[in-house]
């Protein structure tokens, strides 16, 4: 067992075992025992380590601690269409030029906002096993030019498997560059730098085959620490490209200057804005998280005052079953949208407007 999988082993769990670090009463205890029986808990100490108020109002704890508002109503399961779009067990393809593979249901921490908390997907070694179906796919559509190795989480495939994966695509030549999305570096670090090296020598060895790409999910500026920081100079050191996306998400992030200095942060350890993304209305997470459009845009707009260029090289988006959807701003009582990115060639580019509410965060049909 390498030492990174010793660390994971002491991972909080369950309820009993996030008390031994936090102060709960037993009545919000026994409600969130009640979470943990439907939503999975899982949390490495040292993500723990980042919460500094014993208030629930501390951004890192709402990321990490489960809260009884996950069992208030309203939200769906799969808001973006994911089902929809399976061409192989365990791949997607839903934009023309990106196959997506839900690798593994499992991560280093189970975040409280994540929109697949439905747990979509297999196991690892389940999903691998369809491998020489997804590169038969992939193989036939050539207008397919990279591939997103998703979960989960892609880092929390054993290495082997990892490595399975870029050995199949790195060797489809019509593919441009393959990426990984992970949140380990943010959550927990020690995947990457406390591996003996394998994990950067297996991306060092492969990146000079195919563009490598990480993409990453800090979502506050607490969350850029000493650790995770040495966690992304080890992929870069490996030659891969380290992007990050965004969350927009109430009490977390949902401020100006917090947001500024989170991208600001990112772009500081050569960590490129990609998107920010409007939360979805999943189940157990739209009445926590979600932030209107009303607001989001005065917040994205102000944040952008105090960044340069390069920090604020991002698009304010949602992911809806039709496409992404870029948040431009609003002008004169409407809201005004733009496939950045469309499931429907007839899409691509188009820009719609909406009624501008205050409380609107997200819509099923882009024309009503």
């Amino acid at each position: 067992m390498k030492e990174w999988e010793e660390i994971l082993h002491n991972s909080c769990c369950s309820i009993d075992d996030i008390r031994k670090h936090l102060d709960f009463s037993d009545e919000e205890a026994k409600a969130i025992a009640g979470i943990e029986e439907r939503y999975p808990i899982c949390v490495p100490e040292y993500y723990l380590s980042l919460i500094r108020e014993a208030s629930h109002t501390d951004p890192i704890r709402r990321l990490c601690i489960p809260d009884p508002m996950e069992f208030s109503e309203g939200g769906s399961a799969d808001t973006s269409g994911e089902a929809d779009n399976t061409v192989v067990q365990g791949m997607q393809h839903k934009y023309a030029r990106t196959a997506l593979i839900l690798s593994t249901n499992v991560c280093a921490m189970y975040c409280r906002h994540c929109f697949r908390k439905r747990m979509v997907g297999l196991s690892s070694e389940e999903t691998a096993r369809h491998i020489p179906e997804m590169v038969e796919y992939v193989s036939s559509h050539p207008e397919i030019d990279n591939v997103l190795v998703s979960g989960g989480d892609s880092f929390m495939n054993p290495n082997a498997v990892i490595r399975r994966y870029l050995e199949a695509f790195s060797a489809i030549e019509t593919l441009r560059f393959i990426r990984f999305g992970t949140r380990v570096p943010v959550t927990f670090p020690y995947r990457i730098t406390k591996d003996d090296g394998e994990l950067e020598a297996l991306l060092r060895e492969f990146s000079t085959k195919k563009a490598l790409m990480i993409v990453t999910h800090y979502n506050h500026p607490r969350e850029i620490t000493e650790e995770s920081v040495e966690a992304i100079r080890t992929l870069q050191r490996a030659g891969c490209i380290v992007r990050n996306q965004t969350v927009l998400l109430r009490g977390v992030n949902d401020d100006s200057k917090v947001l500024a200095d989170l991208l600001n942060g990112l772009v500081s350890i050569s960590v490129m804005p990609y998107y920010v993304f409007q939360c979805r209305p999943v189940e157990g997470v739209k009445n926590q998280f979600q932030v209107p459009f009303s607001r989001g845009t005065r917040i994205v707009e102000e944040a952008k005052s105090m960044m340069d260029g390069p920090a604020k090289a991002f698009r304010y988006a949602m992911s809806h079953p039709t496409g992404k959807i870029e948040i431009l701003g609003e002008f004169e009582g409407r809201m005004i949208f733009r496939y950045h990115q469309a499931k429907y060639s007839a899409d691509n580019g188009r820009i719609f407007t909406r009624p501008l509410s205050a409380a609107e965060a997200w819509f099923e049909n882009p024309d009503e």
